[in-house]
């Protein structure tokens, strides 16, 4: 008994310095990557090309739908023209 008494008390004794030597190595560790990070400016990174644009002709595709519109109501009207109507619808498309 007196052998396994030393065995345990051995055992311990090398599991407890393990483990102090094990959280000093990741406490010093953790204090350099910290002290690195405050040297180090941060990373700013580049917003993605399609967050700056708009949908190329969103807007624009809607303006001429509500010009081409416009121009449908003045021709049932009487106000245009077919004649005028189809150079009016042109000059939209063609913008």
């Amino acid at each position: 008994m007196p052998g396994l008494l030393r065995g345990v008390a051995r055992t311990a004794a090398i599991a407890g310095t393990a483990t102090a030597v094990s959280n000093r190595v990741s406490r010093r560790q953790a204090g350099r990557w910290a002290a690195q990070a405050e040297r180090q400016p941060p990373v700013q990174y580049a917003p993605a090309p399609y967050a700056q644009q708009p949908a190329p002709g969103a807007a624009d595709t809607e303006t001429r739908l509500a010009q081409l519109k416009e121009l449908g109501e003045l021709q049932a009207q009487g106000v245009l023209s077919p004649a005028e109507f189809a150079a009016e619808k042109a000059k939209i498309l063609n913008s």
